[in-house]
């Protein structure tokens, strides 16, 4: 996936899920992209993807603390799990290759076990 697939795929899941109230793009270039996906004002995906550096991040942020990310240093990925999000999970689950589809499908999981919106 590169910035322009990702452009894309922000569009779509704003449309395709309904708990998604807002997408922020807070900066863009032809490399570069960084955006948040509101499900509360307390409660977003924040999104980033450089691609000069091939460097991908999806990360659950509530109340400014990072509940659960998968991220792609390097050309690999990790992800940080909701019970210990400043762990890096390099299990083989946890380098697992993510699209923002399958990022999403996970976040509504872990959402729903924790009670949130």
């Amino acid at each position: 996936m590169n910035v322009d697939d990702l452009l894309t795929a922000l569009h779509e899941v704003v449309k395709s899920r309904s708990y998604i109230i807002r997408l922020e793009l807070m900066d863009q270039s032809v490399n570069m992209l960084k955006a948040r996906l509101f499900i509360d004002p307390d409660l977003f995906v924040q999104v980033y993807r450089n691609d000069q550096f091939d460097t991908t991040n999806f990360v659950l942020i509530y109340n400014r603390q990072r509940i659960y990310a998968r991220d792609r240093l390097g050309g690999r990925w990790h992800r940080h799990i909701p019970s210990n999000p400043d762990i890096h999970d390099k299990s083989e689950e946890g380098r697992r290759q993510v699209s923002l589809y399958d990022f999403l499908d996970e976040v509504e999981i872990i959402l729903a076990d924790m009670n949130l919106p």
